[in-house]
């Protein structure tokens, strides 16, 4: 049982997830988490990693213990601070994963077979004076995974139907069936397709560089469903410009909601507004894995998913 208004809900959250919210706790809100905080002693704070939780608003609440976070991305939390005042955390990872997995591979042949351009070229008439130009297949290509976790490896199963080969980089090689590169580099040029699927985390920032891009060479397609953290965007906006790589499909970016505008006027890539896990399902799920997690907080249970920092 959560006490009434002992959570307080920092950040806006979407009317399905807020009414899930309302259903099963009473909470007490911030809706931005630079602003006045309410009145009340509480103990825990139920956000989105969309919003960035400020050490400087936790410091001003040394009564919480605890942050659930919806999302499977915790780099929105000051994990040193959490760590140094052994206050818990927890995210939704798991139950997002089929949304994303079927987001990057409805990106992937938007942007092999340049769907929304097709749409656009039938639309505006423009089939009746010519064909519509000859696009690019997925099967017989390397596909290169940046990130083999539970998102990678789902992300995995999903491609092997479509006759490509796979492999992968990480931290780690584990026991599976694809080609295991040591670093970014060496995957970017063994593959045709380069999908980042890992953590925003100081050793992959801007881990996509110029080098990177590079290597993936111009037959080679980049598609970002992690973080836009991940790429360095004026690099990739320049591979772009120059054809250094054949295109790009982005659900996330450095600046969000704020693109750089430099994407919004090139033709070789595909932008949508990280929508990955925006679905009616997945938002639900993901509601109620962090009041679940409150929940196990306030029962004095292990947390379900709790980020080990």
């Amino acid at each position: 049982m959560i006490p009434v208004n002992s959570v307080l809900q920092v950040g806006q959250f979407p009317e399905i997830m807020q009414l899930e919210i309302d259903r099963r706790l009473s909470t007490i809100k911030l809706l931005d988490p630079q602003g006045k905080i309410p009145d009340g002693s509480f103990t825990a704070i139920l956000t989105r990693s969309n919003t960035q939780i400020p050490k400087e608003l936790l410091e001003k609440m040394p009564s919480v213990q605890m942050v659930a976070t919806c999302g499977v991305g915790y780099d929105n939390l000051p994990l040193g601070y959490l760590k140094t005042h052994g206050i818990k955390a927890s995210n939704t990872p798991g139950v997002l994963n089929d949304a994303v997995c079927e987001l990057a591979i409805g990106m992937l042949f938007g942007l092999l077979r340049r769907i929304p351009e097709a749409q656009e070229y039938v639309k505006s008439s423009a089939w009746s004076k010519a064909p519509f130009t000859i696009t690019t297949t997925l099967a017989g290509k390397c596909v290169g995974i940046a990130g083999m976790g539970r998102i990678g490896q789902d992300l995995a199963k999903r491609l092997e139907p479509f006759k490509v080969k796979l492999a992968y980089t990480g931290p780690t090689q584990k026991e599976l069936p694809y080609e295991y590169f040591g670093d970014i580099k060496s995957l970017a040029k063994a593959s045709d397709i380069l999908i980042l699927a890992c953590p925003a985390t100081p050793e992959t920032e801007k881990m996509i560089n110029a080098e990177v891009l590079e290597a993936l060479g111009p037959q080679g397609y980049l598609i970002n469903i992690a973080r836009g953290s991940v790429v360095d965007e004026a690099a990739l906006l320049v591979a772009l410009q120059q054809k250094i790589i054949a295109g790009a499909a982005l659900d996330v970016f450095e600046n969000e909601p704020n693109p750089n505008v430099g994407f919004l006027n090139i033709d070789n890539v595909l932008l949508t507004p990280h929508i990955g896990s925006a679905t009616s399902e997945t938002r639900q799920l993901m509601t109620n894995l962090a009041i679940d997690n409150l929940e196990a907080f306030y029962n004095k249970k292990p947390l379900l998913t709790e980020v080990k920092n």
